[in-house]
């Protein structure tokens, strides 16, 4: 079975999709192949999809989605593997579980790629972290569970998946300075300032990879978008330590060359 929910639900066995059309089945899949190998307690599944509303009828009409979905995986398997749907989504004390191999959930391999980045951070290999947090990345096709109703257990999810790809993707970046490609990310930083206009660590970057590149004036004004940006947006100054690496752009601060930055990411430059 190989499931993906970094972009569209994909849930599919021999080539056949698992599926469902309805909205609330498509919901327990997800949630289950989130927690894929783990059992959902029943009132956890009843959280997700009905939330304080819960009706009397819940539980028989979980059980009716839970039904659905073994026929779905049962139509996949045929009649004749090795495998039945009660297997693969099988009934455990109080609870659920979608059974499968490791790895075949695109989450799970993403989360396995980016701890293997961070190893790779760790022992100073830094060719090696940016190569498997720019494998990382790839697993995804858009935004998480972009088709999927969520409830509140898929929403904490999301802002995870969310947040863990942003930081990952600064990770990269920060990896790929340290290698001195400064002048190969100018595009990508560039695009992506504008995508998050306050975000302070994306900004750094783009202000040292330009600095690196000789755009010292282009790296003083991203730092001034982003200042006028937090002055409007969120009535805030920009913090000590982009107002630090501000000041060392403007005298031209030997510790922003390349090879000066020792094991530091462009925000933490100047911290103390």
């Amino acid at each position: 079975m190989e499931i993906k929910v970094l972009g569209p639900l994909v849930a599919e066995t021999g080539g056949t999709s698992i599926v469902p059309s309805a909205g609330k089945p498509r919901q327990i899949l997800a949630l289950l192949s989130v927690n894929a190998n783990q059992v959902l307690p029943v009132p956890t599944l009843m959280e997700e999809i009905w939330g304080d509303g819960m009706p009397r009828s819940a539980l028989t009409t979980l059980q009716t989605y839970i039904l659905q979905l073994r026929r779905l995986i049962g139509a996949a398997l045929g009649p004749d593997g090795p495998r039945t749907a009660r297997d693969v989504l099988a009934t455990r004390h109080g609870g659920y579980l979608l059974d499968v191999r490791p790895g075949s959930v695109d989450v799970h391999a993403y989360d396995r790629l980016v701890a293997d980045g961070r190893n790779a951070a760790d022992r100073g290999d830094d060719e090696a972290a940016a190569a498997l947090y720019r494998e990382a990345l790839a697993t995804w096709r858009g935004p998480a569970l972009v088709d999927v109703r969520l409830g509140p257990l898929l929403e904490i999810e999301l802002v995870r998946l969310e947040e863990s790809r942003l930081g990952v993707l600064e990770q990269r970046i920060d990896a790929d300075l340290r290698l001195g490609r400064h002048m190969q990310l100018l595009a990508e930083l560039t695009s992506l300032t504008a995508r998050h206009p306050l975000h302070e660590g994306l900004h750094a970057q783009c202000m040292v990879a330009l600095y690196r590149s000789g755009r010292q004036w282009q790296a003083l004004d991203v730092y001034q978008n982003l200042r006028r940006g937090l002055a409007d947006e969120l009535g805030l100054d920009p913090s000590v330590r982009l107002r630090q690496l501000h000041r060392a752009v403007l005298a031209g601060d030997p510790a922003l060359d390349f090879a000066s930055d020792g094991r530091r990411s462009a925000l933490d430059l100047f911290a103390a």
